[in-house]
């Protein structure tokens, strides 16, 4: 069939049956039956489909009230998105911009697979510009996935959001993160510094998807020097909080302590992941006696009190589960060193985490809690790290928490094992001594 060549294409308008010279049928399953009054010179120019439907070479092209009649038959989902493809052949050309032909991803979505059925090059092409550019809703991201693979390469710039990007350009913004995250950025920036934090844990953690990013010796190398950067100012703040500052300096330096704190506490909890957390445990250990003193003297409310000490023994609680179990090995007299300093400060904590506390800031009461697993954790790491003592040490320790009734943590493991150890320990070291046992067996 040829086109109508009598009117100029600015005068053809969508669905006006006067002009029309061909009726698009557009039916579905479900009974819908729409009779649309086209052109064929438009439809044949910008639809493949048209054109071929069109063609003297189709058998069933019929004639239907002296125009061209074409059967297209739709799912009811995109019965509405085959209406506004239709509309939209009549407004598309070099001059419309792509804004002008969508208004939102759903309809965008839509008649993008409408004009790739229909072979409609343009509008598919007006269509992938306008989804490439604007934003997506979280919802609208997964309808994408769904229907863009299905459209072929020239819908493969919408996805390009979505790549994968190379390693390195990972590590290189893993690397900026980390550096953000162990700093001291103004106040104001403080949402997007915990931002920083939760996307490194994020990064680095194994769930439904592999793990972003599987840290070398040079990232590893790089987390440590920040962590011992973040340590330099810890040191630092433990410095200054030990004197008595005067009254102008107090909020800040307090303010400054916990951040430091709570930072060191997410390091840890990373360097755990990244298994490079050795040093930390040693550098915890050192500063412990430092630390303790000035936790136990900071003068601050009940609540940043129970704050403060709850970030410390989240850190505390993972150092002496260390030593307990033998994955950071230490000398006899920083084993005990350890026991003395923090045995009695876990003991003082727990109190007051267990006791509702009242922030008086026009908050409410905000109750700082600590997992009953770590409270269990200590105690086991307590009583594996004393029964690794000397026998004597084990009793000066065992005698202190006599003394306190058998406050927690509760040592009672650690008592029985002590007692039978010292009624049988002439016996048993006597054999290894050369003394015969009872059968005569030297």
């Amino acid at each position: 069939m040829e086109p109508c060549d009598n009117q100029a294409e600015a005068s053809y308008t969508f669905g006006d049956r006067s002009s029309s010279d061909i009726v698009v049928r557009l039916r579905n399953e479900e009974g819908r039956d729409d009779w649309i009054y086209c052109h064929s010179k438009i439809l044949s120019e910008k639809s493949q489909y048209f054109a071929d439907r069109l063609s003297d070479k189709w058998p069933t092209c019929k004639i239907l009230d002296s125009r061209y009649c074409v059967e297209v038959i739709c799912q009811e989902s995109d019965y509405d998105h085959h209406i506004n493809l239709l509309r939209l052949l009549y407004l598309v050309s070099d001059d419309v911009h792509e804004d002008n032909l969508c208004h939102n991803v759903k309809s965008a979505l839509g008649i993008l697979s409408v004009a790739k059925e229909l072979s409609c090059p343009q509008i598919v092409t007006a269509c992938v510009n306008y989804l490439e550019a604007v934003p997506w809703e979280e919802g609208e991201e997964e309808e994408i996935l769904r229907t863009v693979p299905r459209i072929g390469s020239e819908a493969e710039p919408i996805l390009a959001r979505l790549q994968p990007v190379d390693q390195s350009a990972v590590t290189e913004i893993f690397v900026s993160a980390f550096r953000f995250a162990t700093s001291s950025p103004p106040l104001p920036l403080g949402d997007i510094k915990s931002s920083a934090q939760e996307q490194i844990e994020y990064m680095i953690t194994e769930d439904d998807d592999a793990p972003l990013l599987i840290a070398d010796e040079e990232v590893k190398l790089e987390v440590k020097e920040c962590v011992k950067s973040l340590f330099g100012r810890f040191f630092q703040c433990l410095e200054e909080t030990s004197f008595k500052p005067v009254e102008s300096e107090v909020i800040n330096k307090k303010g400054s302590f916990r951040m430091v704190l709570s930072d060191l506490s997410w390091a840890f909890q990373i360097l755990t992941k990244m298994e490079v957390v050795r040093d930390f445990f040693i550098t915890w250990v050192d500063i412990s006696e430092k630390l303790v003193k000035v936790v136990e003297h900071l003068e601050t409310t009940v609540a940043e009190t129970v704050e403060i000490r709850v970030k410390v023994i989240e850190v505390t609680a993972k150092v002496i589960e260390a030593i307990g179990y033998g994955t950071v090995i230490l000398p006899t007299a920083k084993r005990l060193e350890m026991v003395k300093l923090w045995l009695p400060f876990v003991r003082n904590t727990k109190p007051l985490v267990d006791s509702p506390v009242t922030e008086d800031e026009g908050n409410g009461t905000v109750r700082y809690k600590i997992d009953g697993e770590i409270w269990q954790a200590l105690e086991s790491s307590f009583v594996s790290i004393i029964l690794a003592l000397p026998s004597a040490d084990q009793a000066e320790i065992l005698t202190e928490w006599l003394g306190k009734n058998g406050l927690y943590p509760d040592l009672t493991e650690a008592f029985e094992v002590w007692c039978y150890r010292s009624k049988v320990a002439k016996r048993r070291l006597g054999l290894l001594g050369g003394e015969e046992d009872e059968n005569g067996i030297s």
